[in-house]
C-alpha cells in the first residue's frame, strides 16, 4: 500500500485519479436547477458530467473533464492519439477485437 498524501493519510486504494482520458458526449439534458449535464463515454466507462463551462457542445463532441466538469473540447485527432497512447502504456485496457474472447 502506497501513501500518496501523508498529511491526509490517503492511499492509492482510497483515491481515484483523473487520467486525462478524452470522452465523447453521448446525451445532453438540463437539470431542474438549470445545470447543463451530459453522459460522457470515457473509453467505455460512462459518467455524468456538468457542461456549464462548455454549454455549446453537442452529442458526439469530445471533451476532457476534471472533477465532474467538462473543461476543454478536443478534436478527433488529439483524442485518438491520447487514447492510443494510454492503451499502449497500459493505462487503458486494450480494445476487444470482434470475435475475440474478452
Amino acid at each position: 500500500m502506497f501513501v500518496i498524501n501523508p498529511l491526509l493519510g490517503m492511499t492509492v486504494e482510497e483515491t481515484k485519479m483523473c487520467l486525462g482520458v478524452p470522452g465523447r458526449i453521448m446525451s445532453l439534458w438540463t437539470e431542474e436547477d438549470g445545470a447543463p449535464m451530459a453522459i460522457v463515454d470515457f473509453a467505455g466507462e460512462q459518467r455524468r458530467i456538468c457542461m456549464a463551462y462548455l454549454p455549446e457542445l453537442v452529442v458526439g463532441d469530445l471533451v476532457m473533464a476534471h472533477l465532474g466538469y467538462a473543461l476543454t473540447q478536443v478534436d478527433e485527432e488529439s483524442a485518438g492519439t491520447t487514447t492510443r497512447l494510454l492503451r499502449e502504456y497500459g493505462v487503458l485496457p486494450p480494445v476487444a477485437r470482434p470475435g475475440s474472447a474478452a
